[in-house]
């Protein structure tokens, strides 16, 4: 089964995506909220890890509370238990936020059928030099870390504003420190296709602040 990425609904519609969440709750709230993209993370280490047990209950609920894809975050994983979680949950989109090669994307394309998303850890121009050579639907971009995202550090945001004028095409999603008093700024000057956050809406890793989720749909929503 192909799944296909929703199109923006204009050229300056930016998407959002609310990645690390772990309780049935927040799910829920993302939902119904019209977020776009609901991230469950996969990579153990993290401390939003959510189990392949535990992951089809979170996203029965987000699915039966809005018309949310779910992304399923992997660093370094093994293919077949990508293929694994990927049936079980019905992910519709496998982010790879590890040191997997341009070859090791293409595969895990192929073998799951789904839209990859690619995340890059931005730290100099030569990180966003050549962003050609993915076989990805959309490249994140994010401040390198080693928690492999949601560390709520920003990058230079030159950096996007390099790889936006070098494949103008290209989709770019831009996380990394993203908060409700910074996305409007960030939309506004780098017009991605889509911003994620995960410890910016947060009252601890893993739990989700139902206000500043909602000032972060605001912000992004208005400077849209």
């Amino acid at each position: 089964m192909t799944i296909e990425m929703p199109a923006p609904a204009a050229a300056t519609t930016t998407r959002i995506k609310v990645c690390g969440v772990t309780l049935a709750d927040d799910a829920a709230r993302v939902a119904s909220l019209g977020i776009d993209f609901l991230g469950l993370n996969f990579w153990p280490r993290s401390k939003r890890y959510v189990s392949p047990e535990r992951a089809p209950l979170l996203a029965s609920v987000a699915r039966a509370n809005g018309a949310v894809h779910i992304v399923g975050l992997f660093v370094d994983a093994d293919l077949d238990d990508i293929i694994a979680i990927c049936d079980a949950v019905q992910l519709d989109i496998l982010q790879l936020h590890g040191d997997e090669s341009p070859d090791d994307v293409a595969a895990i394309a192929r073998a799951t059928k789904r839209p990859i998303w690619k995340a890059i850890a931005a730290s100099s121009p030569a990180d966003v030099a050549h962003l050609e050579v993915w076989p990805a639907d959309a490249i994140l971009l994010d401040a390198p870390s080693p928690l492999r995202g949601g560390s709520g550090m920003p990058f230079d945001w030159t950096l996007a504003r390099t790889a936006r004028h070098a494949d103008p095409a290209r989709r770019l999603i831009i996380a990394g420190g993203l908060d409700p008093t910074n996305v409007a700024t960030a939309v506004t000057q780098l017009a991605p296709w889509a911003v994620d956050v995960a410890s910016g809406v947060e009252s601890a890793p893993g739990v989700k602040d139902a206000a500043k989720l909602e000032a972060f749909v605001t912000a992004v929503r208005s400077a849209t």
